[in-house]
């Protein structure tokens, strides 16, 4: 009975005197952190510069949003770079909706702007694609058989063992289609400075020159934050923070590194591994380099059978020799979104700050929680083992994108994608 009291009178003193100092605590840090934050959203969008801009982006069934937001804004950035300073090089394939119709009429708008540009409006299906040979890379076999949904009502299968195109080499292959013009370019004696590839989102130009002049031009490559849902940070896939751990959670602040949380937690640009997030700019060097010029890559399919997979937005800052001198790093100040209410909703207006300080305080907490109570190496202990069994089975050189692979199998399929 005396220890029940003692214990009691122990938890209520903890409950009297921790909770409160815990409140205060949390308030102080909020609002030093909303502080920070604001101090450095206000300062002025930095210009222009002469630099050259080479801009690049793929795109498939996405003509709502092309139509509302992304062509006005492509036109408005090629009007406030100017003809001498950018050239835009677009791709386009087999889209459900009117898509070509509305990069036709951005080419048109481009041409009378006289904006230098490549617009390429392939007529290839997706279905074409599954349906042609297996080439003898960027193929796999399906592990199993797998249902995937046709329609609302309707599903299709795929059989075990048929050969299906892997998402990621796909891709990849069509990025390093949109960046053969900048070598055209080259040889007819132009160069460019900045390589910006960009999403399907909703941006302006002011969000391009805040990225481009992110630790005043000194990086590797430098990302957006991107959102589809906010407050849910979008692009966990292809982001690492600075020790190569994927995000610990989507909601602010996101990271499990120090160095890249803290950074954000004062609103400065983000040291991480790698990111993409919907508008990444990179340093054009590394693209140009006469032996072995960067480009996009999918692990390889002997590693992919073992059920990884890794972006190809993450594996090309794996091999860019620039991430390792110069850095790669997240501007928190740019934020884009995949709709319009999005966009809006992660940006300060005068009714209200981003993150709001809900989600900062919050957010602090969950993440502590999250770091203190879950154990993890930078990559899964299963994907550890496959790479090494990998590496030991086919006497394979090691992967140096480790840190981008996850435990997933992605295939292509006729209307879209999917896991196998």
């Amino acid at each position: 009975m005396l220890y029940r009291k003692r214990w009691r009178h122990i938890v209520f003193r903890l409950i009297r005197y921790l909770l409160p100092s815990l409140l205060l605590w949390t308030i102080y840090e909020t609002v030093t952190i909303r502080n920070a934050i604001n101090h450095e959203a206000r300062k002025p969008v930095p210009p222009f510069t002469q630099e050259r801009i080479f801009v690049a982006s793929i795109h498939w069934t996405t003509e709502r949003l092309l139509r509302s937001h992304w062509a006005p804004a492509i036109a408005q950035l090629a009007r406030d770079l100017g003809p001498d300073n950018v050239f835009f090089s677009i791709y386009e394939s087999g889209s459900f909706d009117d898509t070509k119709g509305v990069l036709e009429l951005l080419k048109e708008d481009l041409d009378q702007a006289g904006v230098g540009h490549k617009v390429v409006l392939d007529e290839t299906t997706h279905q074409d694609e599954v349906e042609s040979a297996p080439a003898e890379t960027g193929w796999i076999q399906m592990p199993m058989q797998k249902y995937y949904r046709q329609n609302w009502t309707d599903w299709f299968s795929l059989e075990k063992d048929t050969w299906v195109p892997r998402r990621i080499p796909y891709l990849a292959r069509l990025r390093n289609l949109v960046m053969e013009p900048l070598y055209e370019l080259q040889e007819a004696g132009q160069k460019f400075d900045r390589v910006l590839w960009l999403n399907d989102v909703v941006f302006n130009s002011d969000d391009v020159r805040r990225l481009l002049q992110t630790r005043s031009g000194d990086y590797a490559a430098a990302c957006a934050l991107d959102f589809k849902h906010p407050p849910a940070f979008y692009d966990t896939f292809a982001t690492r923070d600075a020790n190569g751990f994927a995000p610990e959670s989507d909601l602010w602040p996101y990271f499990r590194s120090s160095a890249s949380r803290q950074a954000l937690l004062e609103g400065l640009p983000v040291p991480v591994a790698s990111c993409w997030n919907g508008m990444v700019v990179f340093d054009a060097a590394p693209f140009y380099t006469a032996q072995s010029p960067l480009a996009f890559r999918g692990i390889a399919d002997s590693l992919a059978t073992e059920h990884l997979e890794g972006s190809e937005c993450c594996l090309i800052h794996a091999d860019n020799p620039l991430s390792e001198t110069k850095g790669v790093w997240v501007n928190p100040l740019v934020r884009v979104a995949y709709n319009g209410s999005g966009y809006d909703d992660v940006h300060a207006s005068e009714t209200s700050t981003w993150p709001s300080n809900v989600a900062v305080a919050t957010g602090l907490w969950r993440n502590r929680f999250n770091r203190w109570f879950r154990m993890s190496s930078p990559v899964d202990g299963t994907v550890v083992e496959r790479i090494s069994d990998w590496m030991r089975r086919d006497s394979s050189p090691s992967e140096p994108g480790g840190f981008c692979v996850i435990d997933e199998m992605q295939v292509l399929l006729w209307n879209g994608w999917g896991h196998a």
